[in-house]
């Protein structure tokens, strides 16, 4: 059984910040780059900070922006006003 996670979204400018920020906060991601998506995979929990795509975008962001460029998600997911997790949490 794998205990690896991904997240799936569209390859295109919106998704291009947020993308850095992840790769940024999570540096044992495994990022491949399809036509038309990106796929980021990591061991157990990938970690989607505000601060870090704010930081790359240059304004503020809310997380809920995360939904329109998102196309799947595997594992369970924790979400605060500051992060989007997705993990398996035990």
């Amino acid at each position: 059984m794998s205990n690896n996670v991904f997240i799936a979204f569209q390859a295109n400018d919106d998704t291009r910040p947020i993308i850095e920020a992840i790769e940024q906060d999570n540096p044992h991601a495994s990022i491949q780059y399809l036509p038309a998506m990106v796929k980021i995979d990591a061991p157990d929990q990938l970690v989607i900070r505000r601060e870090s795509v704010e930081e790359m975008l240059g304004r503020s962001w809310d997380l809920q922006e995360i939904q329109i460029n998102l196309i799947s998600i595997s594992g369970n997911i924790d979400e605060t006003e500051d992060s989007f997790t997705v993990g398996w949490f035990r």
